[in-house]
Order: structure tokens, then sequence, then C-alpha cells
């Protein structure tokens, strides 16, 4: 019965890895659509969002699954509890590649953002891009300080972020205001991506630890 137990346990650590592989391939995407305004990569990412809700319901039975037959202590019940947490913030990183794939193609053939924040929102892009891959790589491992490197690149967005509003809100924007409102959505969207990726490294950092990272990001 114990080694049936650790292979669940196995799998529930190999079904967030494809969980994490999935929202890496769809951030990729979904932020080159946005980027080159292309509709055809948004469709697919679009499309896509289904096989990552239908993923994080599988996990989500299994570990309630493991929970209710083998009620499991100490650092079994952190992985199953800390998976369930993981999953949560997976599907919703899904949600946001996906919202910002549908801007790419709302706004097709037209570029989603303004010529003046495109160096911005490129920028955030390739950190969100580079956040979802660490994000898998630290799902395999384990290896605390990827966390660390992520939660630093989630600073970095959060200024980005910050110096969207800056510009959107400033004297010298001359957007309309459906680029005001598409910029603002998007930065959002990319920052928010960030943020669920902390809350995941900490959950991972628990994990590792045991001990409870605080709430900030």
């Amino acid at each position: 019965m114990r080694e049936v137990f650790q292979q669940e346990l196995r799998e529930v650590q190999d079904r967030l890895v494809e969980m994490a592989t999935l929202v890496e391939f769809s951030i990729e995407n979904a932020t080159r659509a946005f980027n080159e305004s292309d509709v055809t990569l948004a469709e697919k990412v679009i499309a896509g969002d289904s096989r990552i809700d239908s993923a994080a319901k599988a996990l989500d039975e299994l570990a309630i699954n493991i929970l209710a037959r083998q009620q499991p202590v100490a650092r079994d019940l952190r992985i199953v509890v800390s998976a369930l947490r993981i999953s949560a913030s997976l599907e919703r990183m899904g949600d946001l590649a996906e919202h910002i794939a549908q801007l790419a193609r709302y706004r097709f053939p037209e570029k989603v953002i303004p010529k003046s924040l495109r160096s911005t929102f490129h920028e955030m892009g390739t950190l969100d891009v580079a956040i979802a891959k660490k994000l898998t790589e630290l799902l395999k491992s384990e290896d605390v300080m990827l966390a660390e490197e992520i939660r630093n690149e989630d600073d970095r967005i959060d200024e980005l972020h910050v110096s969207v509003f800056d510009a959107v809100l400033g004297e010298t924007w001359k957007g309309a205001a459906v680029d005001t409102v598409d910029a603002t959505l998007a930065s959002r969207y990319h920052e928010r991506f960030a943020d669920h990726a902390v809350t995941i490294a900490k959950n991972i950092q628990y994990l590792a630890t045991g001990d409870l990272v605080g709430s900030d990001s």
C-alpha cells in the first residue's frame, strides 16, 4: 500500500509539471501573438486553454481522492495540499495567457499596443515567458534558488506595470480610449501572470522547507 501511495504522490508531481508545461507554451504563444499581431497563434492559445482546465480538474480529483483514502501527514500532506493550491494558480495563469491572446485576436490586423509602449510590453512578455520556464523547472526540481529568481523577475514586471499606468495617465499620452483600455488590461494580465507564479514559488518553498513564506510578492 505504501508503494502505491508514493506512486500516487509522484503522479501528482508529474501532473503539475505537465500543467506548467502547457502554461509555458500558452504564455509563449500568447505573447508572440500579442506582439506580432498573429491571429492564428492567438486562436491556438484560446483553443488550447481547455487542456489546461481539464488537467487542473483531473489533478484536483486525484489530490482529493488521495486525501480521502490515504489521510497523509507531515510532508506527504504538504505535497497534496500544495498541489491543490498550485493547480489553481496554474489554471489561472492559463486563463491570463488566453486573455492576452484574446486581445491580439480582437485588434487584428492592428497591433494591440501603440508604438510608444511596445518595447515595454515586449519586455513584460519576455519576463513572463522566462518565469514560466523557470516555474516548470522549479516544479521538477524544488530548487528554491529558482523561486528567488522568479520573485526577482516579478519585481521587474511590477515596475513595468507601474510605468504603463504612468504613461496612459500622463499628459503626453496620445492614445485613444480603446488604446488606454487595452494597455491597462494587457499590463494587468502580464502582471497577474507573474504574481501567480510567485504564489506557486512560495508553495514550493513551503513544500521544500516546511516554512511558510510571507504573502507579500
